[in-house]
């Protein structure tokens, strides 16, 4: 089992930047996603990185933008979002699996979300 709590979120202008940090507790060393949700849509796959840290992934729309890390010794993931924009504003989700760059359906572990707001 493994239990995942989001921080960092918050308000900022178009521009800022902001880290999301992604605490874990329970087993350790799952490969860690990001996602984001926006009203009525669908949650958008952001970044993966593997559990040890040496493999990521990125969707197009952020790639160059964000960046995924995580500290193994702190059990803790990191999205560093750079150049905010208004459409990045959603709540955004880490969540945990077994494998690397698993298809959104397949983690097993989500956290609650935290709010990101970006204003022009």
């Amino acid at each position: 089992q493994v239990q995942l709590v989001e921080s960092g979120g918050g308000m900022v202008q178009a521009g800022a930047s902001l880290r999301l940090s992604c605490a874990a507790s329970g087993r350790t060393g799952y490969a860690m996603g990001w996602f984001r949700q926006t009203p009525g849509k669908e949650r958008e796959f952001l970044a993966t990185i593997s559990g040890t840290g040496l493999s990521t992934n990125y969707a197009d729309s952020v790639k160059g933008r964000f960046t995924i890390s995580r500290d193994n010794a702190k059990n803790t993931a990191y999205l560093q979002m750079n150049n905010l924009k208004p459409e990045d504003t959603a709540v955004y989700y880490c969540a945990a699996n077994r494998a690397y760059d698993s298809k959104p359906t397949e983690y097993l572990y989500w956290g609650q979300g935290t709010q990101v707001t970006v204003s022009s």
